[in-house]
C-alpha cells in the first residue's frame, strides 16, 4: 500500500477566516503547518495557544516563503496582498488555498488562474458555502421554481470595538459589496445556470472613521441573459441596524424559497460571524393555486437543524482542497465561477463610482 506523505503548509493570516483554516490543518491527516505567518505575533500565538501546539513563526511572507519553501500556501490576509501573496506562491511551486476574493481586480485574478494551470499547481479559492450542506440543498430547491428568478439576499453588520477596527482596516482596502458579495452572487449564478450581463451599483460612506473614498455600505444589482435578476446588499459599521440584516429569498415563477434563520437574529447577532452561514430550515412556498384561488400546497419547512459549524465548514473546504491534491482534480470550474463572481462585484464597485450601469461582456 503506498503511503502518502502529508502536505506541509504554510498557514499566512490568523484571523477569524485564518484560524479556523489553521484548526483544520492540525486536525487532518494529510497536512502538516509548516509555519504560521502574521503580521502580529499575537493572534498566531492565541492560535497556537488554543491548539495546545507549537508552530515556526513568521512575521515576513516572504522570508517564510524562502525558508519553509512549502509545499502549499494558504492564504487567509486582507484582499490586497492576495494578488502578489499567490504569485509569490505558484511562483515557488506551492499549491495554493486562498481566501476569497482572488484579487483586486478581473485582470488580476485571471492572470493568477493562468498562472496556476501554467505552472501545474492547484489553485482552491474558499467559496465556503459551496461546502455547506444547507446552502448546496438552497441551490438545488432554488432551480425548481422555473425562470426567471428573483434573487434577493444581504448580510449587514453592525459592528463595534474590536470588529470594527478589523472591519475599518479591511474597508480600507475593500467594499463590503466585493469582499462579502462574492459569496453570495456565486450562489445567484449557480441557481440561474445563466450568463451575467448587466451590473449596477450604488454605496454610501456612513462615517468620516476611513481613508478618503472609501465606503461602507454598498448595494448591487445584476441581470442575468435568462431574464433572472439578483440583488446583494452589504454594510458595516457601529451605525447598521439589526433589523432584517440577513435576507436570503429567491422567488420564481413557481414559489419561493427562504433561509429561516432565527438564531441568526436578535440584538448582536449580526456581528456573530458563526451565524453568516446559519440556515436552521428552508421555507419552501409553492404558488400553485386551485379552481377556487386557494392555495394547492401549504408551506413546507425543511430542516437543517444538523448543519456543521463554523469551524467544522471551514474544515470541508479543506478536506476538498486536500481532495484536490491526492487525486489531481480538476478544479477549473471553481476558478471560472470565482473570476466571474469577482467581475459582477466589481462591475458594481465601478457602477457606483462612474454613476453608470456595466455591460459585461
Amino acid at each position: 500500500m503506498t503511503v502518502r506523505a502529508n502536505h506541509r503548509v504554510l498557514c499566512v493570516g490568523a484571523g477569524n477566516t485564518g484560524r479556523s483554516h489553521i484548526l483544520a490543518y492540525h486536525r487532518l491527516d494529510g497536512f502538516e503547518i509548516a509555519g504560521i505567518c502574521t503580521r502580529s505575533p499575537e493572534s498566531r500565538r492565541a492560535v497556537m495557544d488554543e491548539l495546545g501546539a507549537s508552530y515556526p513563526e513568521f512575521d515576513d511572507y516572504y522570508a517564510a516563503l524562502e525558508e519553509v519553501k512549502p509545499d502549499a500556501v494558504c492564504i487567509s490576509t486582507y484582499p490586497d496582498t492576495h494578488y502578489i501573496y499567490t504569485k509569490a506562491a505558484l511562483e515557488a511551486g506551492c499549491h495554493v488555498f486562498l481566501e476569497k476574493p482572488i484579487a483586486e481586480t478581473v485582470e488580476e485574478a485571471v492572470e493568477l488562474v493562468e498562472l496556476a494551470k501554467s505552472m501545474n499547481r492547484k489553485m482552491v479559492v474558499g467559496y465556503v458555502l459551496r461546502h455547506h450542506p444547507s446552502w448546496v440543498a438552497f441551490v438545488e430547491k432554488a432551480r425548481q421554481l422555473g425562470k426567471p428568478l428573483v434573487m434577493r439576499m444581504n448580510l449587514n453588520q453592525q459592528s463595534s470595538g474590536a470588529q470594527w477596527q478589523t472591519h475599518r482596516q479591511l474597508l480600507s482596502s475593500i467594499s463590503p459589496i466585493v469582499d462579502c458579495g462574492v459569496h453570495y452572487v456565486d450562489v445567484m449564478c449557480q441557481m440561474t445556470r445563466a450568463k451575467p450581463v448587466r451590473v449596477s451599483g450604488i454605496g454610501a460612506r456612513l462615517t468620516d472613521d476611513l481613508p478618503e473614498g472609501k465606503i461602507n455600505y454598498g448595494q448591487l444589482q445584476v441581470t442575468f441573459d435568462d431574464e433572472s435578476v439578483g440583488w446583494y446588499e452589504a454594510g458595516w459599521g457601529p451605525m447598521m441596524s439589526e433589523n432584517a440584516f440577513f435576507v436570503k429569498d429567491v422567488v420564481g415563477p413557481k414559489g419561493s424559497l427562504s433561509i429561516v434563520a432565527e438564531k441568526a437574529g436578535g440584538p448582536g447577532r449580526s456581528a456573530d460571524i458563526a451565524s453568516h452561514a446559519v440556515t436552521q430550515q428552508l421555507q419552501v412556498h409553492h404558488s400553485e393555486l386551485n379552481s377556487e384561488g386557494s392555495f394547492v400546497k401549504e408551506d413546507e419547512f425543511l430542516s437543517m437543524e444538523t448543519e456543521p459549524g463554523h469551524d467544522a465548514l471551514f474544515q470541508r473546504e479543506q478536506e476538498f482542497f486536500l481532495k484536490a491534491l491526492n487525486e489531481d482534480l480538476d478544479v477549473s470550474e471553481l476558478l471560472e465561477a470565482a473570476c466571474n463572481a469577482s467581475r459582477i462585484v466589481l462591475a458594481a464597485d465601478e457602477s457606483f463610482r462612474t454613476g453608470k450601469t456595466i455591460e459585461l461582456s
